[in-house]
């Protein structure tokens, strides 16, 4: 079955290549909500990814995922100025936030599986100086919460609970499980 990532991503595309995964990528235009139960956003985000190109794509497995980052039941999306990325990561600064992935794979417009992971991220005291360098890099700009942990982000955390992919933008293990199901290896065959 092929399978089709309804993502851009460049993360997600990033951690499928890297299992060595055949894929192929199609986006079609979804208005994302940024507001409500963080569940509820990151979940509707997802299948609003996965379903119309399922559709578009007959006999495929299409995968739809959504990465929220929260604090104190706050949506922390992309910041879109330096400004916005500062706020953020002061709020982050010495305290632990939730990232959760909603997952969901679909096979000619009906959602065959769904799932969220959540991993909970602790960064360390940030200083300014330490803010306006990791702003410097470019990075917060495309990720929600303003950080990356694949990059100079993961030097602002100082420890995680639960899986690391899952942060970088797909829970990687729970999403292999899932994908055997299907017909998809992810482990190289003997």
């Amino acid at each position: 079955m092929n399978l089709i990532l309804a993502s851009q991503s460049p993360r997600r595309k990033a951690l499928l290549e890297q299992f060595g995964l055949a894929f192929s990528v199609q986006v079609l235009p979804h208005t994302e909500r940024d507001q409500g139960d963080p569940d509820s956003v990151a979940c509707s985000n997802a299948y609003g990814k996965a379903v119309p190109v399922s559709l578009a794509n007959r006999d495929c497995l299409v995968l739809g995922a959504d990465t929220i980052v929260t604090l104190d039941g706050h949506i922390l999306g992309k910041p879109e100025s330096a400004d916005e990325a500062c706020d953020m990561l002061r709020f982050l600064s010495g305290r632990e936030h939730k990232v959760t992935t909603w997952v969901v794979l679909c096979v000619n417009g009906q959602v065959e599986r769904s799932f969220s992971e959540t991993t909970k991220v602790k960064f360390r005291e940030l200083d300014d100086d330490e803010i306006q360098a990791y702003i410097a890099t470019g990075e917060p700009y495309d990720k929600a919460g303003g950080y990356g942990i694949q990059g100079y982000g993961g030097l602002l955390v100082e420890s995680i609970k639960g899986c690391y992919y899952n942060v970088v933008g797909l829970p990687m293990p729970s999403l292999a499980q899932h994908l055997r199901s299907f017909g998809i290896e992810v482990f190289p065959s003997r």
